[in-house]
């Protein structure tokens, strides 16, 4: 299956590297690679993330939190894109 990003979900990984980084820059980094390994397990288990009730179809976009942050997605026949990422004090994006 594969992994796309939308480009609010690359800035939305930009803008917390960012965030993180003006307190601890090796954190950020850290931080940062860490949330993208773990983004690219899900296209091995796709259904793992609760359902987002909200959508139009919510078996299709899913939430799954890493930590303190939340990677909202959508599984697709063969895609599995990423739609928003946010830290969980962020509110829902």
């Amino acid at each position: 299956m594969k992994l796309a990003y939308t480009d609010e979900a690359i800035e939305d990984l930009r803008r917390l590297r960012e965030f993180i980084a003006v307190h601890d820059p090796s954190a950020a980094a850290r931080v940062a690679a860490e949330l993208v390994g773990k983004i690219e397990l899900l296209p091995d288990f796709p259904r793992m993330g609760a359902t987002v009730e909200i959508a139009p179809v919510p078996d299709s976009v899913r939430d799954m939190v890493f930590g303190k942050y939340v990677v909202r997605y959508s599984v697709h026949v063969s895609a599995l894109i990423i739609l928003r990422v946010w830290h969980e004090l962020e509110g829902e994006r």
